[in-house]
């Protein structure tokens, strides 16, 4: 039950989305709204989406967040939560991403899914995800809050698009069958030092799962995931934080590498 009115909806879409374009920090939105709820926190994130594809910018994938057990754990929540990835977001592997665009950056190694076949809620399961993906790849997330100090609560995050800031994929694909995606193991390299290792496992169990948990998830809000659509699954490592000068370069079992330099 949204507590926000249309007006204050639209008003923060802007305010966060400018936060975003101009890379200035904002102090999180529920001070000046305390009683805002999650619904509100959605509605915002969708006018920030409406707002970009509005100005031409494609809406080309989603996210899961907040996909380990242990982390829900620690932030107090039940389940993760999601957001979408603009066009713009995209990155090549073995490119080069400016920080001037950046505000406080970290990265995680996650596996990401593609859709060949719409997957709808409720009642998803990891069954129904795996038989409806095209195939996984290797990703990179690079999150940005637009919150000053990382200073946040989960409502303002799903309003800020769960600090969504630029992807990287990696080139090599593979059959979902082709891997045991829960035993696939991750090391993550920051300038040639092991800075994080993981296995699949670490998302939700499984990431087939964060898939159908995102396509229930949507279902409450009359959404659904497209075919064709990346889904970034959540994070196989705990975020690392970067700077200019800065190479990631993450190994995946089965999946290859991915390098991205910070310029």
């Amino acid at each position: 039950m949204s507590t926000l009115t249309e007006a204050q909806i639209v008003e923060l879409a802007e305010h966060l989305e400018q936060a975003e374009l101009q890379n200035q920090a904002v102090v999180k939105i529920t001070d000046q709204y305390p009683d805002m709820d999650y619904d509100d926190a959605y509605d915002i994130q969708d006018r920030i989406r409406q707002q970009k594809e509005s100005r031409g910018i494609r809406t080309v994938g989603l996210k899961m967040g907040l996909t380990s057990f242990a982390k829900m754990k620690q932030m107090g929540v039940d389940s993760p939560i999601f957001g979408f990835l603009p066009e713009t977001a995209h990155c090549a592997d073995g490119g080069e991403i400016s920080t001037d665009g950046l505000i406080h950056p970290k990265v995680e190694a996650e596996v990401a899914f593609v859709t060949r076949t719409a997957l709808r809620g409720p009642n998803c399961t990891a069954e129904m995800a795996r038989e409806a993906t095209d195939f996984v790849v290797a990703a990179l997330e690079i999150i940005d809050s637009r919150y000053e100090n990382f200073r946040f609560d989960l409502r303002s995050v799903v309003a800020d698009n769960t600090s969504v800031s630029r992807y990287v994929s990696g080139s090599r694909i593979a059959a979902i069958t082709d891997l045991d995606l829960r035993s696939m193991g991750v090391v993550m390299e920051k300038n040639g030092e092991v800075a994080q290792t993981g296995a699949g496992a670490a998302v939700l169990g499984d990431p087939a799962e964060s898939v159908a948990m995102l396509a229930n998830m949507l279902a409450a809000r009359d959404q659904f995931i497209p075919a064709g659509t990346f889904v970034l699954t959540g994070g196989i490592t705990a975020a690392v934080p970067v700077d200019k000068g800065d190479v990631i370069t993450a190994r995946y079992q089965g999946l290859g590498a991915i390098t991205v330099r910070f310029v």
